[in-house]
């Protein structure tokens, strides 16, 4: 265990220092992260293998995309937000749905061996978007504000969303007789994921925010403890939620938009200290993935799995997109291009590891498609992440329609 201790934390330290210089290439840091942790894999000979469960994994994830949605919330601007809402209410509204029906006919189609339930589990775990993979785009000034911000609220949405919809699937694979009664139960679970989960969010940023002004008024705070309670609201939003049975990730993303509205012009720095607490957690989750998933993998990745996630991340994808967002006043290239950058990571990594611990008949089909779909996402949208947003932002994205 040192020895990996040591090893991660010296890779830690040279990414720290030069990390500036690699967001302005082509070469993402998760693609780094990801081909570090299979590299360490391959150094198995000389370092005893690390027995790490798919639990540790998980709960790594979670805790990443939690903190990611809550600081990629509190800095979005609602002024741009309460101005643009249709880019993001068209994305998730229509856009999220005809992604997974396209995800999913996509999937009865390439797989023989998975039910339709299994094909619809499938696009459902790769319909969110991911945050921390596309934050390349919705920081990237050449990108205009109104682009950046609905990406930014359709990736804090939309794996909230997933998340009750992928258990309505798992219940009916798990129970036929769930079939009876599954507009009640899909109406129970989206009801309790997403009211349960604005309510915790909310009501915690609200008196989050109102403590730690009050507390910074009063000088309560010391100069190390103030960069301390963003990370730890955004943290404890996501676990009360997820106790209470609703979705953390709906209440990191709903609290960190009202933190950002009530802390105003206080927030800088406790949040530049909770992105760092972010980046790292990335870094870790990352370098585990290439280490415990692509560098382990001993089965190869068959034709059909390898096309369904270029479908995916493209026609499934981009197509619904260009779809919902015609009638929006944009050009065909700002369509495409906000259909492209959707790429899947963290929230597609938990539901994989669900559904392999619902032990389903084509499970393995479904978890090694979904890590076929992610390790491809890492590498496209982050080597095109830099070149396509510089091209964008240099291009009018109105077509005046």
């Amino acid at each position: 265990m040192y020895a990996y201790m040591a090893i991660l934390a010296l890779f830690t330290f040279c990414y720290a220092v030069i990390a500036g210089r690699v967001e302005k290439t082509p070469v993402s840091g998760p693609m780094l992260y990801v081909a570090f942790g299979v590299a360490l894999s391959a150094a198995g000979p000389w370092l005893e293998p690390l027995n790490l469960t798919g639990e540790t994994l998980k709960t790594l994830a979670e805790l990443t995309l939690a903190l990611t949605l809550f600081t990629d919330a509190a800095n979005a601007d609602l002024g741009v937000l309460r101005r643009t809402a249709m880019l993001p209410r068209r994305l998730l509204l229509f856009g999220l749905p005809l992604t997974i029906l396209f995800s999913f006919i996509a999937a009865a189609l390439l797989f023989d061996d998975l039910t339709l339930v299994e094909a619809a589990i499938l696009a459902v775990m790769l319909a969110p978007t991911d945050a921390a993979l596309g934050k390349a785009v919705v920081t990237n000034t050449a990108v205009p504000d109104d682009i950046r911000d609905a990406l930014n609220m359709e990736s804090g949405l939309n794996d909230g969303v997933c998340v009750p919809i992928l258990f309505v699937f798992l219940a009916m694979a798990a129970d036929e007789s769930v079939y009876n009664s599954i507009f009640g139960l899909a109406f129970k679970l989206v009801l309790e994921e997403i009211g349960i989960g604005l309510c915790v969010g909310l009501a915690l940023a609200f008196f989050g925010a109102r403590i730690i002004r009050l507390c910074a008024r009063r000088r309560y705070f010391t100069e190390i403890w103030r960069r301390v309670p963003v990370a730890a609201l955004a943290v404890g939003s996501f676990a009360a939620a997820q106790v209470l049975g609703g979705s953390g990730f709906i209440a990191a993303f709903a609290g960190g938009l009202l933190f950002g509205a009530l802390a105003r012009g206080d927030k800088e720095e406790p949040l530049l200290a909770a992105e760092s607490d972010g980046e790292v957690m990335a870094l870790i989750t990352w370098v585990v993935f290439g280490y415990a998933v692509i560098g382990q993998l001993r089965v190869p990745f068959s034709w059909n799995m390898l096309l369904y996630a270029g479908v995916s991340l493209t026609v499934a994808r981009m197509l619904p997109v260009y779809l919902v967002l015609c009638g929006a006043g944009m050009t065909p290239g700002a369509k495409l291009f906000t259909g492209w950058f959707g790429p899947r990571g963290l929230a597609s990594l938990v539901f994989a590891i669900i559904v392999l611990d619902a032990r389903l008949p084509g499970g393995g089909t479904i978890a090694l498609t979904a890590v076929a779909t992610i390790g491809l996402s890492i590498l496209l949208h982050g080597a095109t992440a830099i070149p396509l947003s510089g091209v964008f932002g240099a291009k009018p994205r109105s077509s005046g329609a």
